[in-house]
Formats: structure tokens, C-alpha cells, sequence
């Protein structure tokens, strides 16, 4: 009589297990884009071995077979886009910019910035984990110093242990190899290396972060740049910042107690005005190219003060975004900064109200004028480049401003192939993402389909006709109707 129950029982969960098996929901279709050029930006840039009338084959959100549509067969049943004459390039990314709120998501997307390397900071505000559809977010946090903003600030063993208390300061060596382990935990991938950290805890922390395989930022100023630099760092955030390396010894040393103050505000200034053709600016690019560091120039927080600007509200997806919670925006009608004088000006006339602003914006461009002439000089050394916009801060704005970057990029003397490179596969040669940045078998189906070769002009890049976010064809108008 057992023996006859265990049976029954064993024919039931059989009979359970069959029958949940045929339940379950049909494999998902295949999307295949037949028929396009799938756009080569191997080599930084540098290769240009494009793959006319080609197929990519997506499935469960990855792209499985890449080939010539003479070739490779196209699987039954499968959801085929005619991409005849279009351009099939990956997702763009975005290497540092908030992410706060649906209207932010939505502008990156209709844009085609699929990966943003998000940054919760006090201009940028806190990253909107909620937000469907969106970009991938990969998490930046800081190392090494107090941080109000920082993703571990809520957990109970760090929320007094990083309270800045007015002013950031450095913490202890022990105190950093905890925040490094519980913020890779958390799936952190990129440490931000900011001003207050002192050149040895820089070393200290480029080594281990690699070792736990995290990426590295550096905005260096109290670690002069060259140990950054030959420690290992991964990437040099700011057109302005960067130049800081220029200074001499004598101004850096005065840096590692006072990262914030006077010493700082004469550091920086001797490395602005420094001449573009005095010959240690060529020697610093020189020695950027030959070290691993690429550079990051956030040119797009910089665009509105260079000549050649126009008003970016006037873009599509700037209807989504409120000024309001953006930081330093332009001015609506005009696409001009904004350069607010002191309360004590209303008192006088508004003729020199407006002499008043006029020179603040005449310094603002000058300043901008001398930092792209530096970075000039450096280009011509060739370091290797990332695409980030610095969104929305200065001027700049989610997805619009990643365009203005290449736009920069190329305006600086890179090619429109390598400028989308730097959007692209360079984060993946730089930092080793192997799961993105290239339409190839195993990386992720994060996927543009453009109108015309954007190897030609990065304008192209703009002229999105698919807009595909792991492996799921997105509707690019509707992105445009959500509320601020």
C-alpha cells in the first residue's frame, strides 16, 4: 500500500512538472535588422571595416550572429526591420550625468543614450532608480572622502562616518578599504577620486579598485595629476579640471592641504592662462597619450561660452526637461547663460546692471577661449577620448548635450567615426565593458538604426529611425509625451 501511494505521488509531480514545463510562456521571438551597414568603431575609431547589407540577430536581449544577409539565414518566425540603406550602430553612453527623474530618462533615450554612468550629487540631484523605460544606469560614487551625496549615506554604519559637516575631508586609510568593499556591494562600477584625496590614498585606492575590477575618476587636486596618472587612473574628468596638471611643483605642493581654497584658486589660474604654445602643455598631452588615462572633457558644459553655440531649447527632447531642476541652465529664449549679479547691483542704474553682466560673460568666454586653446594642444598628442555630457549642469542637458560632445569632439580634430567611438567602444576598450559599446555576437542589443552613416557626420547619429534598448524596439515618439 506505500509502495502504491509513493508511485502515485511520483506520477503526480510528474504529471505537475509536465504540465507546468508545457505552460510555460513560448520562447520570445527573434528580432533581426536585415539589410543595413553595421558601422565599425573598433580601434578607437581608427578601423572602418563597416559590414554593408548585414544582418544582426537579437535574442533575449543580446545580439547572437552578426553577418552578410547573402549568408546568414534569418530565423523562421522572426520580427525582420528592413534597415535597407540605414546605419546600425550601438547605444550611445553617457561616462558621468544625473539621471533624476522619467523627464531625464526619456530626453536620453529619444536621444540614443541607452548606459548612463550616473552621478547623485548636489547639482545633479538624487538618480531615479524608478524610471521605466530608461537607460541602463551603471553607479558612480566617490572614494576616500566625506560624501552627503554618497549611495552608502543611508546605511546606518555610514551615515554619521561620511556627513561632511560643511566641507568634505579625507578619511582614514581603514575607513576606505571599508567604503571600497561595501560600495562595490552595493554594484558600484565607477569610484569618483575627488579634491580632498591626498596622492598616496589615490595610489592606494586606483590599485585595490582595479584588483575588485571598478573603474576609477580622477578630479584630482590635492594628488598632483602625474601620480595619478602613473598610479593607473582610468579616466580625467573636466575640460578644466585636467589642466590642473600643468601647474608647477610649487603650486601643487600647497594643494594637499588646501584642495578648496586660495592655493587652489592660484593653481587653477596659473594652469588657464598658461600659453598654449609654451612647450610644457605639449609635453602634459605627451604624457596623457602614453599613459592609460583617457580623457573626459564634459566640452558640452562648456559649449554655451565657445563661439559657434546655439539655443538648445530649441531641440525636441528639451521639451521634457524644467529648468528648475537643472543647474546653471541657459536662458530659454536666448540658449545664453545666465550670469546672476549680486543683490546690492539692483541699486544701480540698469545700463551698468548690464555692463556688470556683460563682463562676467565676457570673462566666462575668455576663460572658455584659453581652456580650449590648452586642450588643442593636447589633442594633437592623440590620448585616447570618452564621450560624457556632465548633464544637467552648466549648461548642458540629458541626451541633447551627449550630441553637443561629439559635435565638440570633432570640432577639436576627431573624426566623426572616432568621435562616436568615444560614445561607444572606447568605454568598452577602456574599462573593459565587454557587454556593450559594439554590434557583435554576446554584447548587449542596445541598438541604433540611423538614416544616413554617421561616419560621415555625427549629425547623423541624430537622424534615429529604431531605437532598440535590450533587444526591445522602443517607441521614440511616445518618449516625447511624458509629464516633467
Amino acid at each position: 500500500m506505500r509502495t502504491d501511494r509513493l508511485l502515485s505521488l511520483g506520477f503526480l509531480c510528474l504529471f505537475v512538472a509536465i504540465t507546468r514545463l508545457g505552460a510555460q510562456a513560448p520562447p520570445p521571438v527573434p528580432l533581426v535588422l536585415s539589410g543595413g551597414t553595421v558601422v565599425d568603431l573598433g580601434d578607437w575609431g581608427h578601423s572602418a571595416k563597416d559590414q554593408p547589407d548585414s544582418v544582426v540577430i537579437v535574442q533575449n536581449g543580446r545580439i547572437t550572429d552578426v553577418g552578410p544577409r547573402a549568408t546568414l539565414a534569418i530565423p523562421k518566425g522572426a520580427r525582420v526591420i528592413d534597415c535597407t540603406g540605414k546605419f546600425i550602430v550601438p547605444g550611445l553612453i553617457d561616462g558621468f550625468a544625473g539621471m533624476s527623474s522619467q523627464a531625464e530618462a526619456n530626453a536620453n533615450l529619444f536621444m540614443g543614450v541607452t548606459t548612463v554612468v550616473a552621478s547623485a550629487d548636489s547639482r545633479r540631484g538624487h538618480i531615479d532608480f524608478t524610471a521605466s523605460p530608461a537607460p541602463h544606469i551603471y553607479l558612480l560614487d566617490s572614494i576616500g572622502t566625506t560624501d552627503d551625496w554618497s549611495l552608502l549615506i543611508g546605511q546606518p554604519a555610514w551615515s554619521s562616518k561620511l556627513k561632511e559637516n560643511g566641507r568634505p575631508a579625507e578619511l582614514s586609510p581603514e575607513d576606505t578599504l571599508r567604503q571600497l568593499n561595501d560600495t562595490a556591494k552595493l554594484g558600484t562600477k565607477v569610484l569618483w577620486i575627488g579634491h580632498q584625496v591626498t596622492a598616496a590614498n589615490s595610489q592606494w585606492i586606483i590599485a585595490h579598485a582595479h584588483q575588485l575590477g571598478l573603474i576609477t575618476y580622477g578630479e584630482f587636486v590635492a594628488t598632483p595629476y602625474r601620480v595619478g596618472v602613473e598610479a593607473g587612473v582610468d579616466a580625467l574628468l573636466h575640460m578644466g579640471r585636467y589642466e590642473l596638471g600643468l601647474a608647477p611643483d610649487e603650486l601643487q605642493r600647497p594643494l594637499a592641504n588646501d584642495p578648496d581654497g586660495g592655493a587652489a584658486n592660484t593653481a587653477y589660474d596659473y594652469s588657464e592662462r598658461l600659453p598654449s604654445t609654451d612647450p610644457h602643455v605639449r609635453a602634459y598631452g605627451e604624457f596623457l597619450a602614453k599613459n592609460h588615462a583617457a580623457l573626459m572633457p564634459m566640452f558640452s558644459t562648456y559649449f554655451e561660452r565657445l563661439p559657434g553655440h546655439r539655443n538648445l531649447w530649441l531641440e525636441p527632447a528639451a521639451a521634457l526637461l524644467d529648468p528648475m531642476h537643472m543647474f546653471d541652465p541657459p536662458d530659454r529664449k536666448t540658449g545664453e547663460m545666465v550670469y546672476p549679479l549680486p543683490s546690492w547691483s539692483r541699486r544701480l542704474p540698469a545700463s551698468a546692471q548690464r555692463y556688470m553682466e556683460e563682463n562676467q560673460r565676457k570673462k566666462a568666454d575668455q576663460s572658455a577661449a584659453r581652456l580650449w586653446r590648452i586642450n588643442q594642444v593636447l589633442f594633437h598628442a592623440y590620448p585616447h577620448y570618452l564621450a560624457a555630457s556632465g548633464a544637467p549642469v552648466s549648461g548642458s542637458f540629458p541626451g541633447i548635450s551627449l550630441h553637443v560632445e561629439l559635435e565638440m569632439l570633432v570640432r577639436l580634430g576627431l573624426t566623426p567615426r572616432e568621435a562616436l567611438a568615444a560614445a561607444t567602444n572606447n568605454y568598452s576598450l577602456q574599462f573593459n565593458w565587454s557587454e556593450l559599446g559594439q554590434i557583435a555576437p554576446g554584447r548587449r542589443a542596445d541598438i541604433l538604426v540611423v538614416d544616413a552613416d554617421p561616419a560621415v557626420s555625427t549629425w547623423n547619429v541624430r537622424r534615429i529611425s529604431t531605437l532598440i534598448l535590450e533587444g526591445n524596439v522602443i517607441d521614440r515618439d511616445a518618449l516625447l509625451n511624458v509629464k516633467k
